[in-house]
């Protein structure tokens, strides 16, 4: 995997109650775990449009609330670069189906202290950078995407950010995402 790089989205759905949707992932190949919905990022799409088409594929649902990218995280895996933006998105009245049983045996909800492990390497890291989920390595990077003052009110908590690793300097960046 060496010198590989890896685009995708994570997304955060979150119900009206606040919990997130979680799927259980036994993919072929790989330890179960538990995953966002995502995937990878197609030549030519923007982070917004990837997270709408893969929550689409994966759950069936495709009325969810706009997508809005509120951080981006950076890890190597294996000595890949992935980089993998959080979008954040509000369920729709579609609930989640297994689209994909090949990937995925179930959805089910969760509330943000509550998550099951172990959590599949990108969404822990997104989960990290988006609800403050238990913390990641320092080798992990996150960068924020900042909320216009307009967007910042109601709902709203401040995102602390990490940068750390190999020629990073360990400081903190907030910006907000929705609680």
């Amino acid at each position: 995997m060496t010198g590989e790089r890896i685009i995708g989205v994570g997304v955060v759905l979150t119900a009206p109650d606040g919990r997130i949707l979680l799927g259980e992932r036994h993919k072929a190949g790989e330890s179960p775990s538990w995953c966002l919905p995502g995937g990878a990022v197609e030549a030519g799409e923007t982070f917004e449009v990837a997270a709408v088409r893969e929550l689409g594929e994966e759950t069936g649902i495709r009325d969810a609330g706009p997508p809005r990218v509120v951080a981006v995280v950076v890890d190597h895996p294996g000595g890949a670069v992935r980089v993998t933006a959080a979008v954040v998105m509000a369920l729709g009245a579609t609930a989640p189906a297994v689209t994909e049983p090949q990937v995925f045996r179930a959805w089910r909800w969760f509330a943000q202290e509550d998550l099951p492990s172990p959590l599949f390497p990108a969404t822990a890291h997104v989960l990290a950078a988006t609800t403050g989920a238990p913390s990641v390595p320092d080798a992990v990077g996150y960068y924020p995407v900042l909320v216009g003052v307009a967007e910042a009110g109601v709902g709203q908590r401040p995102l602390e950010t990490r940068t750390g690793g190999s020629g990073g300097a360990t400081g903190s960046i907030r910006g907000a995402v929705p609680t």
